[in-house]
């Protein structure tokens, strides 16, 4: 087996570190996107995982023909400590007196809103999994990381991996389209009705409260 692109990053090359970055930022990427459930933060985890892959480049080993599980082992340790910052974040921003609101710009981000939904209620559900699950499931089919690769980023064994994913697996088909009916309906509850947007019978409501005024 021909680990000279591990011995590279050990060694701190900047030509091995650029091609482990052209490789592997994308998937590192689209991860940070899955678990997070937001594009600022995903950039984020990106930047932090790089930065930590550099700072730990002494511990990888001659594992495996790529250094793909060391470094998803790397942005999963990134995830956890972000989501345990915002979690803090939140709390403090809870204590704080109330402000304005800031206004929502929905024109913006109207291209985005199937794909957002979507994630959103894949966040909806994987937060009901436990943690060992959501890791897995986001690994093994997300980012599309072997039973072998998954367990090597997670430091457990390839059993372990198989029965965490199955179960995952087993409540999450139960869960996700229950969730995803649930955002339609309470999104069609806030559409306007058809007939440029008046609610039926209000012409109706409107004429009986007048006669009830005039009386």
């Amino acid at each position: 087996m021909d680990f000279s692109l591990h011995a590279r990053i050990r060694a701190g090359d900047p030509e091995a570190f650029r091609e482990l970055f052209q490789d592997h930022a994308q998937m590192v990427y689209r991860h940070a996107v899955r678990a997070s459930g937001d594009w600022a933060v995903a950039q984020d985890v990106v930047s932090l995982t790089f930065l930590e892959a550099w700072r730990l480049r002494g511990k990888l080993r001659d594992e495996g023909d790529t250094p793909r599980p060391w470094l998803m082992g790397i942005a999963t340790n990134v995830l956890r400590n972000t989501a345990r910052a915002a979690r803090r974040h939140d709390r403090a921003v809870a204590r704080m007196p109330a402000t304005e609101t800031v206004p929502d710009f929905a024109d913006e981000l109207i291209g985005r809103m199937a794909d957002a939904e979507q994630l959103a209620a894949a966040q909806a559900v994987l937060a009901q999994l436990r943690r060992a699950e959501r890791e897995v499931f986001t690994l093994c089919v997300w980012s599309g990381l072997s039973y072998a690769e998954a367990a090597q980023a997670l430091g457990v064994p390839v059993g372990t991996v198989r029965s965490r994913l199955a179960r995952a697996r087993s409540r999450l088909r139960k869960l996700a389209e229950l969730e995803l009916r649930k955002r339609r309906a309470e999104r069609e509850k806030w559409e306007p009705a058809a007939g440029g947007g008046q609610v039926r019978g209000g012409r109706t409501e409107a004429a009986r409260s007048n006669k009830e005024r005039n009386r």
